[in-house]
């Protein structure tokens, strides 16, 4: 495998920012989504990084990406509100989800957020970042209404379901944040598009063929007809996949996963909970603390290893990659310098901003 070593974050995330404001995007939205593509590719999650920036160009000429959308309030109490995000880029409209679920919270102890109608909203575990840096719990259930749909039921062969992910994110006052974030497919369909870039297999029971046939080779969810990715934990990742898409989909207006959907748009409900408006503040700070004590004190499996807690690889890695540079394949770095010429970046400023990239 061909990879650049040391990619500089805050050069690439100026890289990027030029890439999307040579889109359409405004100064604002343009840090926005660069901050967020790069820092996913801090935390490990290459998946939802900046090699998807082919993709938002393509889904930008073919007209299916709204710049500088202004999400619409639809409907709002002093514990609801209801967005949609009309299309735009979800890097961006997120943080106006998480904003008025922490304003509402923040007067109510809880609310509830629906944002339909926008698009990729990227690593959703920032989001629980996000509302954790403000002090607020909250829970985040994440669909797309078909153009994402790549995955299998259980007992199933061909794709009737997305990723469909499930963000969990408790606020700690003296110490980092406890986030687990997962897809409920055995592994995300970027990773599928970063190991098939990188001429890697993904692990054993993660995908189909078109036949349905277990196969190793990402290249099989891309073909025509394509693959299928499979659910975690058999019927119990199935399972939550669908309530997931209920959940973010029908429940939100939003629409559940269907064929034929062309534009990428995903839907999130979103719960926030400020701890106090439950309790003693202190004595949740106390029980978390005592809790992840506990867990994290079992005997390790494997002598010399440490039970990791959830957000635990993601700190340490965005730590490491900070100082050592972000990692990324000889073919992906290509495709982003072409699509940003692709994107209407001008060919010198693009050879110069990826000159200053690499370490």
């Amino acid at each position: 495998m061909a990879v650049v070593l040391g990619l500089r974050a805050d050069n690439l995330e100026a890289y990027v920012a030029a890439i999307f404001r040579a889109l359409g995007s405004d100064g604002n939205e343009a840090h926005q989504v660069a901050a967020h593509l790069v820092d996913a590719n801090l935390t490990g999650h290459d998946s939802h990084g900046v090699a998807r920036i082919p993709r938002y160009v393509g889904y930008a000429r073919d007209g299916l990406l709204t710049f500088n959308a202004r999400p619409k309030l639809l409907r709002q109490s002093a514990t609801l509100a209801v967005l949609d995000g009309d299309g735009g880029l979800g890097q961006a409209i997120g943080h106006r989800a998480v904003a008025e679920g922490v304003a509402r919270a923040r007067q109510s102890g809880v609310a509830l957020v629906a944002l339909t109608n926008v698009g990729h909203l990227g690593r959703i575990g920032a989001w629980a970042e996000l509302a954790a840096a403000d002090g607020m719990a909250s829970l985040h259930f994440v669909n797309t209404t078909g153009a994402g749909m790549r995955v299998a039921p259980f007992g199933g062969s061909d794709a009737r379901l997305s990723t469909n992910p499930i963000v969990i994110g408790l606020p700690r006052q003296d110490a980092p944040p406890v986030i687990h974030d997962a897809a409920t497919s055995f592994i995300a369909e970027g990773k599928a598009m970063v190991a098939r870039s990188r001429g890697e297999p993904v692990p054993d029971g993660a995908l189909y063929d078109a036949a349905g046939r277990p196969t190793r080779d990402p290249a099989a969810l891309y073909t025509e007809p394509p693959g299928a990715l499979t659910a975690f934990g058999l019927h119990k990742g199935s399972g939550l996949s669908v309530m997931v898409d209920l959940l973010a989909g029908a429940l939100t207006g939003g629409g559940s996963t269907r064929a034929g959907v062309r534009r990428l748009a995903n839907n999130m409900l979103s719960v926030f909970i400020r701890p106090d408006g439950l309790g003693d503040q202190a004595a949740y700070e106390a029980e978390v603390g005592r809790f992840l004590h506990w867990v994290a004190s079992s005997r390790p499996l494997v002598p010399g290893h440490r039970v990791l807690l959830p957000g635990e690889v993601e700190r340490e890695t965005r730590e490491r990659r900070r100082r050592d540079g972000i990692p990324m394949d000889e073919a992906s770095w290509a495709a982003i310098g072409q699509a940003a010429q692709d994107g209407g970046l001008a060919a010198a400023e693009n050879e110069r901003l990826r000159a200053a990239v690499p370490a």
